[in-house]
């Protein structure tokens, strides 16, 4: 079975079952009018749908509108299976939001092509998306979407008058595990420590790649007291882990962390919160590095 799931709806019961038929490869769920199929979106993950136009009570137009107009459905690629083939039909087809058109009766061979090409677009749309807001390397957030997510994150902290801390970390002398090492090995080093933040972080957390060796993280409903613990547990697992050269040697390092949080009353922007972490960072730096600096004001 193909993993992808395709929604059919259709009030001929017998083209629903020449369709299921067909596309016995994909997982597939039927409807036989629009409600029902508003129904299943609300509940089930789809990746295409299939839509009949000429349906009772709501047709294939109105059906679409809801789905574009909805923002956990607007991206699913709909197809119109229509006897429909006036230029009115069509046009207004593409202006609800349908992704292509096919007229009645169909040629198997074209349905199967359409349906690819749909679903190997949004294959296509969803790695540009993931690239654009990952960093390649370690496969955290990168910046932009860090700054873009963190103002919004906030907002609902300052509206929900809810705590929230930032933790800024920088690799401790990282110049010179390239300069003895390599870059190649400075990179493993940046994954491993991107892979033990990870597996601390809990689900509310949002880490990212902020630039060469230095990384955040924002702390949502984190006092700064129980951020400075979580940054301790973090700098304490990083000084007990090592990246391995060989059997016989290996690449230990240490980070530094700054940490602040915001202030409810007055916080006019994430970036003061950052600038006051990364001020906590510079001190924690300038008093030996491996250790943990606050810095609330």
């Amino acid at each position: 079975m193909n993993n992808k799931t395709i929604l059919i709806v259709d009030d001929t019961i017998s083209n629903l079952d020449i369709l299921m038929e067909l596309l016995d490869e994909y997982d597939l769920i039927d409807a036989t009018n629009g409600k029902d199929a508003l129904e299943i979106l609300s509940t089930e993950h789809i990746d295409l749908i299939l839509l009949d136009i000429m349906m009772p009570e709501m047709d294939g137009y109105e059906v679409c509108s809801r789905i574009k107009s909805q923002d956990d459905t607007k991206n699913i690629p709909i197809i119109f299976i229509t006897a429909k083939t006036d230029e009115e039909s069509i046009s207004k087809a593409y202006d609800v939001g349908g992704s292509d058109y096919i007229r009645k009766p169909f040629f198997p061979k074209e349905l199967f092509a359409r349906i690819k090409k749909e679903l190997r677009l949004e294959e296509v749309i969803s790695e540009l998306k993931y690239l654009s807001v990952i960093d390649p390397l370690t496969k955290l957030y990168n910046r932009r979407f860090f700054i873009d997510s963190s103002k919004t994150v906030l907002e609902l902290a300052k509206r929900e008058r809810t705590p929230l801390s930032l933790m800024m970390i920088d690799i401790d002398k990282f110049k010179n595990v390239n300069d003895t090492y390599g870059h190649q090995v400075g990179d493993e080093v940046l994954k491993l420590l991107a892979k033990i933040m990870k597996s601390r972080q809990r689900k509310s957390d949002m880490s990212c790649r902020y630039g060469g060796e230095e990384f955040v993280v924002l702390l949502p409903n984190t006092s700064i007291e129980e951020a400075e613990s979580v940054a301790e547990e973090l700098r304490e697992s990083v000084e007990q882990s090592h990246f391995e050269l060989s059997m016989k040697e290996s690449v230990k390092f240490t980070i530094s962390i700054g940490l602040s949080t915001v202030q409810l009353e007055n916080e006019g922007s994430i970036e003061k919160v950052l600038k006051r972490a990364d001020d906590a960072l510079y001190e924690a730096k300038e008093s030996g590095r491996n250790r943990v600096q606050v810095k609330i004001k």
